[in-house]
């Protein structure tokens, strides 16, 4: 089974010697950093990349931002009261408010980029589903109609995960939802340079003066006064894990956002470096299948498939011999948060069975078809993933067409519905941070909403109905029998298939100082 020791190919070795063309990052006003993978798409609406997710926080911002503890709290929004059968929702603008283009921020700016977010985020588009009217009152103030109470509302507009709620000028927002919008405009405390964008390879911010921190609160993941000390921020991309640790120990880099768990003791040893686990719920490395096409349209195919899973092959792979830094067992949300159980969990925590799991193929009807994996080449935990995945599908006897590309290129394919022959897919792999998939509602690959649904495209109604039921709940204790339902009938369903779980340690250089816990944010963050 390959690892990621192995393909890393003496990597580590090549530690002393391997150097990008980057000059040192000695200016106290510029930070430079290597995100987990090129920024290929800049729209925050349609595509959930992570690192996109990540660049969205630097030009954007959102009407509530999340504290330490996941709650919500007011962002641009100045506050928000709702009226006494809670059906109407208003929501006043904070002073200060300007986009990057010089223009202020209104409320039908914020209507119209809600209303594009709704269509394509999962928690979006349930509370847009129970809206009658969404609409801006004046240019400060925008209502919520609503047809029912929906208590989560503030939470939903404080997501922080995939499909960011970021508000943009209505002129942008008003754009097709699933069309790619590739200018860049927000009103968060960077903006971003396309001038120095360079595919592959920058991404660059500059500090915007127009934007006005909130004067209250705490500073805690996404919300609370966003203080920008730098500046510059360059993106540099560093597909080779070896040189982005090599650049990090010369005073290149300043922050690794992933660097391979085989050159943390070495980055360790240094001094100047610090490596820290920043986000405590980790990363849930997932398997996508395509339920538009055979095979994978034949739920007796994917339930085939989690009889052949090995949990701890995924993980030794990402994560490496260091039995801390993963874990198995893991079902649909991720472990030790409320909504975990080991309800259905045998089908995946049993002895493995290769012949059990060909057997149930075989009965399953495939016959052979050809499975287009897409496999990623510049991500090393992704590429660790598919390369074991891609050796399963084999073993367990299936016709699997490897084909390998940037992950860029996986996100802008996987987003195709036409069937494989023509430019599609069958399956992907990918991950989500433990912080977006807590609860059902936030959580896209349980969706099982058909052509609404996240790339893969279930009709899952009973995943459905339960995601409902859970939303209606009155209590926590009901909301864990809810999710300990939906977590039952997703090994059903198999709308997707639970890999592990992974810890991924950052790497900084220790004159960084005020870094939050949470996903790569550079406001607060200063050199000593």
């Amino acid at each position: 089974m390959p690892t990621r020791r192995a393909l890393l190919a003496g990597g580590a070795a090549a530690l002393a010697i391997a150097r990008p063309s980057i000059s040192l990052a000695a200016d106290k006003r510029v930070v430079k950093f290597v995100p987990q993978g090129d920024l290929a798409v800049v729209d925050p609406i349609w595509t959930t990349a992570t690192v996109t997710r990540n660049h969205a926080f630097l030009v954007y911002d959102t009407l509530f931002g999340q504290d330490e503890s996941y709650r919500a709290q007011p962002q641009m929004a100045a506050g928000a009261a709702t009226d006494a059968d809670a059906k109407t929702w208003t929501i006043t603008l904070r002073d200060g408010l300007k986009f990057h283009d010089g223009t202020p921020v209104l409320a039908r700016d914020c209507v119209a980029s809600l209303k594009r977010w709704g269509k394509r985020d999962s928690f979006g588009q349930t509370l847009m589903g129970v809206t009658d009217e969404l609409s801006a009152v004046d240019d400060k103030t925008l209502r919520f109609r609503l047809k029912q109470p929906f208590p989560l509302l503030p939470d939903a507009l404080a997501k922080m995960t995939a499909f960011v709620p970021v508000i943009m000028p209505e002129r942008l927002a008003s754009i097709d939802a699933f069309t790619q919008i590739n200018e860049v405009v927000g009103s968060g405390p960077f903006r971003f340079v396309a001038s120095e964008r360079q595919s592959g390879s920058r991404a660059v911010y500059e500090k915007f003066a127009g934007y006005v921190p909130r004067s209250d609160g705490k500073p805690g993941r996404t919300a609370g006064p966003k203080v920008v000390h730098f500046d510059r921020v360059e993106w540099h991309t560093l597909p080779d894990p070896a040189t982005a640790a090599a650049a990090l120990q010369s005073g290149e880099i300043d922050w690794v956002e992933q660097p391979l768990p085989d050159m943390l003791p070495i980055l360790a040893k240094n001094p100047e470096i610090a490596v820290e686990i920043k986000e405590t719920t980790g990363s849930i490395a997932i398997m996508r299948m395509n339920h538009l096409h055979p095979p994978f349209d034949n739920p007796a195919v994917r339930r085939a498939i989690l009889l052949a899973v090995n949990q701890a092959d995924f993980m030794e792979a990402v994560g490496g011999a260091d039995k801390t830094l993963w874990r198995t067992g893991v079902g649909v949300f991720p472990p030790d948060t409320p909504m975990a159980s080991a309800a259905g969990m045998e089908v995946l925590n049993s002895p493995r069975d290769l012949a059990k799991a060909k057997q149930a193929l075989a009965e399953a009807g495939y016959k052979g078809e050809k499975v287009v994996l897409l496999g990623v080449s510049d991500l090393a935990n992704l590429k660790a993933e598919c390369e074991v995945g891609g050796d399963m599908l084999t073993r367990l006897g299936m016709n699997v067409d490897y084909q390998v590309m940037d992950w860029g290129t996986v996100v802008t394919r996987r987003a195709k519905k036409e069937p494989p022959t023509q430019g599609g897919w069958n399956v992907f792999f990918t991950g989500w941070n433990g912080i977006d998939i807590l609860d059902p509602v936030g959580h896209l690959s349980l969706r099982g909403n058909g052509a609404a649904a996240w790339p893969g495209w279930p009709e899952a109604p009973k995943i459905e109905a339960l995601r409902d039921a859970w939303m209606a709940a009155p209590d926590l204790a009901t909301q864990q029998k809810v999710a300990a339902e939906i977590q039952q009938q997703v090994l059903i369903d198999v709308p997707y298939v639970p890999l592990g779980q992974y810890f991924q340690p950052v790497g900084y250089r220790r004159s960084l100082e005020g870094m939050l816990p949470s996903f790569p944010t550079f406001w607060n963050v200063k050199r000593a």
